[in-house]
């Protein structure tokens, strides 16, 4: 998909958040995100000016039960 290529971390919490996940906070360089009934822990790194992976944004698109197209839509 095209769509997860040019992400940057402050697009992809805010994507998460609006499906539900709760930001926990901060540590170091990474936000940690939780949701309710869920038993994964997202994790996303935010170094500035650089994009996410996509292999570890899809990654973390899987752990969160969406799919590439819901991940999509919340953007």
């Amino acid at each position: 998909m095209a769509g997860l290529h040019s992400l940057k971390s402050d697009q992809v919490i805010k994507a998460f958040e609006k499906a539900g996940w709760i930001n926990e906070g901060r540590r170091g360089k990474h936000v940690k995100l939780t949701k309710k009934g869920n038993h994964n822990i997202l994790s996303v790194p935010v170094h500035k000016g650089k994009t996410i992976k996509i292999g570890l944004l899809k990654n973390q698109i899987k752990k969160s039960s969406l799919t590439e197209e819901e991940f999509l839509a919340l953007i």
